[in-house]
């Protein structure tokens, strides 16, 4: 490639091609040459900035959705105290994990990423986290919780702790100055995207929101659900992130990508929804909200296999149906009504809708 200049009078930009191709071509997942100045262009990863443009357009302030109506109910003998439960579950439950999730994503992965469209997407990930745990502050505030018993709820619930003792024991092996050019240290990030991915965001949040969704399907907690709503949007997003980036990764790096890992990633899965089964099954009053607990296990085998199929792994079941087809609906942010009282379509920019589709539900 030749070598040219831009010129204006007597100054002149000097510019190499075959320098620009050579920087484009160092661009790495991991272990990448370092760019110095703007950096971004050209794109290495693509799919990085479509994902980054998305979560902009996705952008929400929880404090524009009204809780007057949650308020009422919540002081009302409309919802019964099974209800309540539900709803303290979930800002207990979330309250932290949205917290170990931006620590994993800002400590972890973002040290270890070296192209700048992955840094920048990821930067993005991390305030949108801020802005969940923004919104179960507002929760708090608005129905006058104690917050000290959203932290007992995930700190003294036993299948609170073995699900956040999942995550957190992989999170913790991994360092900022780990030596990336071994096998073990690529598998470890690869792992971590799995889990925090696929695993945790992917599954294990799932069943918490069937069971917000559900009761705001009911007309019940407007508010709380369609904050959920939009959380759960941006989930999305974050699964198909660390998703990309996972395949990505391996294949950079096709050493890590055996036989032996893939299964063990298949088998950190079932661990997964084990868990969550658990956490279902011992925290949850499925039956109280119109629904049953086999119906919700084998909801959460069917996003688990969905999951995996994604990665190119194989699944733990043999074809199941998703058996809430109601939530997919749900999740259609086109078809939302006015809530906002004229000023939702600021959260809905065109590129934003429809993004959500049965495959991540």
């Amino acid at each position: 490639m030749s070598k040219l200049n831009v010129q204006l009078d007597d100054h002149s930009i000097p510019l190499d091609e075959s320098k620009a191709a050579e920087l484009l071509s160092a661009k790495r997942v991991i272990g990448g040459q370092t760019v110095r100045g703007f950096g971004l262009l050209p794109l290495k990863y693509p799919w990085a900035w479509e994902i980054y443009s998305d979560m902009r357009a996705n952008h929400w302030e929880p404090e524009d959705i009204p809780m007057q109506k949650d308020v009422e109910q919540w002081r009302s003998n409309e919802v019964s105290d099974v209800e309540r439960w539900i709803i303290k579950m979930g800002i207990g439950y979330f309250s932290a994990a949205e917290g170990i999730v931006g620590d994993n994503i800002i400590h972890v992965i973002r040290d270890q990423v070296t192209a700048p469209e992955l840094e920048l997407v990821f930067r993005r990930h991390a305030h949108e986290e801020n802005i969940h745990a923004d919104s179960l502050v507002y929760m708090v505030s608005s129905l006058g919780l104690n917050p000290h018993e959203c932290e007992a709820i995930f700190e003294g619930v036993k299948t609170v702790q073995e699900k956040t003792d999942f995550v957190v024991s992989n999170s913790r092996s991994l360092r900022r100055d780990m030596d990336m050019s071994l096998v073990e240290n690529k598998q470890a990030l690869a792992r971590n995207a799995f889990i925090f991915g696929q695993c945790m965001e992917g599954t294990q949040f799932y069943g918490l929101f069937g069971m917000i969704l559900s009761l705001y399907r009911q007309n019940k907690f407007p508010g709380i659900g369609q904050m959920f709503r939009y959380t759960l949007r941006d989930e999305s997003n974050h699964i198909e992130l660390l998703r990309n980036l996972l395949m990505d990764l391996a294949n950079e790096n096709p050493e890590i990508w055996t036989d032996e890992f893939k299964e063990e990633l298949r088998q950190t899965m079932a661990e997964a929804t084990k868990l969550e089964k658990n956490f279902i099954r011992d925290c949850l009053p499925v039956s109280a909200v119109g629904l049953s607990i086999e119906d919700f296990h084998q909801y959460i085998d069917y996003i688990a296999d969905r999951r995996l199929e994604s990665c190119g792994l194989e699944p733990l079941n043999d074809q199941l149906e998703n058996p809430f087809p109601w939530l997919a609906e749900m999740m259609d942010i086109k078809k939302e009504q006015n809530f906002f009282e004229g000023r939702v379509t600021e959260y809905q920019k065109s590129t934003a809708l429809g993004n959500i589709d049965d495959d991540d539900l």
